[in-house]
């Protein structure tokens, strides 16, 4: 008798075969998500930066304003990445 994660697991296969990547889209894709984490981590920094400077100015409204825009901001370069990443996957290795 199979356990559910056995079906769920052949239900995905069936639904996505998985592909296997060539050693060159692996280390694109690392590549890529190095530089990605490098981007969202400057983003963050200079973004903190502001927030700390509207909470010392008693500015709450600034400051949860600038936290939307990183949360934003991070979320649009993620998808950038998802995006780049597909792109290699569906390429020819």
């Amino acid at each position: 008798m199979k356990t559910a994660y056995e079906i769920a697991m052949e239900r995905l296969s069936r639904n996505a075969p998985s592909v296997r990547l060539s050693d060159e889209q692996k280390r694109q894709i690392a590549e890529l998500e190095s530089r990605y984490k490098a981007k969202i981590a400057e983003r963050e920094i200079a973004f903190q930066d502001q927030i700390r400077q509207a909470l010392a100015t008693d500015d709450g409204e600034k400051a949860a304003a600038l936290q939307d825009q990183l949360a934003s901001e991070r979320r649009k370069l993620q998808a950038e990445l998802e995006e780049k990443k597909e792109r290699i996957r569906q390429a020819k290795g």
